[in-house]
């Protein structure tokens, strides 16, 4: 399986360069050629797709954060931490033929990418890829500890999958255990009582906002990974888990939310913990954003995590 086939080389004009030795941006730091990608030890993939979010009755628009994403992340800073990365961009997924068959080809992507020791930061695109890229994590290693930080739950019982069926997908196919399953930032008014006494019936773990924001959200991340010993870790972030000051433009903005610095530090933890494989950040919609607020921050995060490898 050749990875480069099933995807398509990013626009190398997303890629800012300011040609001052004095000031390196990422734009300048990060490869794209292919002959480049042996080396590397973090790879950036893109999903530029939204039919999940459309089969969930969301708006339509997360197809075009990727591109956002990159364009506001290579006009950060370079700096001596990074700059010891092995930093490539493959580019995007090629989107053909439906949902499904994306989703086959991504997972195909992301365990190849794991297989080579690859730390994966994926750009959505919808929520629905949580599925094929902890599928193929679960595969290459299926001692894995997952988070899913968002409003919803994300396990619908749809027949058609979705953006709001990865988690049920991946409990049911038992790809995750539900112990080693965490719910991080879910809102009550945003959440189903059948669908969390689901999670509760399978043992899997709910930590709702207004105990994150009460006991503080570093402390509670901070018990789990100590606590659980899990050789291999799948972070999935929903950007509508951020407040919509901070991330307006997202598939389902909410007022109330995490602050953009609980994302960041979210990112830190990530980037630190070297158990940590895939870095996913989702549901960025471009389509209604501000001042590219919400790209702006995903690129921030993903600075961030970088900056902690």
């Amino acid at each position: 399986m050749n990875i480069f086939e099933l995807t398509t080389r990013p626009n190398e004009n997303l890629f800012y360069k300011r040609n001052d030795p004095e000031d390196i941006r990422l734009g300048e730091k990060i490869r794209t050629d292919i002959k480049d990608y042996y080396d590397s030890n973090v790879v950036i993939l893109g999903s530029p797709q939204d039919e999940g979010v459309i089969r969930n009755k969301g708006r339509e628009g997360a197809k075009g954060a990727p591109d956002k994403i990159r364009e506001a992340l290579y006009k950060l800073v370079n700096n001596d931490k990074i700059d010891k990365l092995k930093i490539i961009d493959i580019g995007n997924i090629k989107i053909e033929n439906g949902l499904e068959e994306m989703h086959e080809k991504q997972e195909e992507v992301v365990h190849q990418l794991l297989h080579e020791n690859k730390k994966i930061i994926i750009l959505g695109g919808g929520n629905d890829i949580s599925y094929p890229d902890c599928k193929a994590l679960s595969r290459f290693n299926n001692n894995l500890l997952a988070f899913n930080i968002d409003s919803h739950f994300d396990i619908r019982s749809d027949k058609l999958r979705n953006s709001g069926t990865p988690y049920r997908m991946l409990l049911e196919e038992n790809l995750i255990k539900p112990k080693n399953f965490f719910e991080i930032g879910i809102k009550q008014f945003a959440s189903s009582a059948v669908h969390k006494k689901y999670l509760e019936t399978k043992g899997c773990n709910i930590l709702y906002f207004d105990e994150v924001k009460k006991k503080g959200l570093k402390k509670l991340l901070k018990e789990i990974l100590v606590k659980k010993k899990n050789k291999a870790l799948f972070w999935g972030f929903d950007m509508d888990s951020v407040n919509a000051s901070d991330a307006p433009g997202v598939s389902a903005p909410s007022p109330i939310g995490l602050s953009a610095d609980e994302a960041v530090l979210i990112s830190e933890l990530a980037g630190k913990d070297k158990r940590t494989n895939i870095f996913e950040i989702s549901e960025v919609n471009p389509k209604y954003d501000i001042d590219n607020r919400t790209s702006k921050l995903a690129a921030m995060m993903i600075w961030h995590f970088l900056n902690v490898m």
